[in-house]
């Protein structure tokens, strides 16, 4: 039988939703407290790999175990930080992130580059003192957003891929 991929989980009968997940830059990541016992909740028991546990836990060091979405610090990637700085694209960030002119990103999940935004907020005057062209001016109501929990610009909702891009909505 083939392994169900996230997504078939949530479509094919709502075991598994986003309550527990963040959503940064359009991808959905679950708590890690959570993940720990979705297992025991499924119709046929799932068994946790403690292995990969202990990798991503290891992986995100100095993480927090954190029981609700809302406990989490605030967390940004790629596209809320183009909406933040009003970028033209996501270019000139990766740009200025393989350059050194902006900081590494904090964590790395499932391969996406993930920021603490105070951190990112502290660079800034010093970001846009070195700037040229463009002025990495912050957009004050993206920011109080972000930091308050509704941010509803690019990068916070899942956008369907594949098949279900292809889907009419209703």
């Amino acid at each position: 039988m083939k392994r169900l991929q996230v997504s078939q989980w949530i479509s094919r009968d709502h075991t598994l939703d986003y309550r527990y997940a963040k959503i940064i830059s359009g991808s959905p990541y679950w708590l890690l407290h959570f993940v720990k016992g979705f297992g025991q909740t499924t119709p046929r028991v799932k068994h946790l790999n403690e292995v990969v546990l202990d990798q991503l836990v290891k992986e995100q060091d100095p993480g927090h175990w954190v029981r609700e979405v809302g406990q989490l610090p605030p967390l940004v990637g790629q596209a809320e930080l183009v909406s933040l700085f009003n970028l033209p694209s996501g270019a000139l960030l990766r740009k200025a992130v393989s350059t050194g002119r902006f900081r590494p990103a904090d964590y790395a999940l499932s391969g996406s580059p993930i920021w603490l935004l105070e951190p990112v907020m502290e660079d800034a005057p010093a970001l846009q003192a070195g700037a040229r062209g463009v002025e990495w001016a912050v957009n004050d109501e993206v920011l109080t957003a972000l930091r308050d929990g509704t941010y509803s610009g690019p990068g916070a909702r899942i956008v369907p891929r594949g098949k279900a891009a292809q889907r009419p909505t209703n």
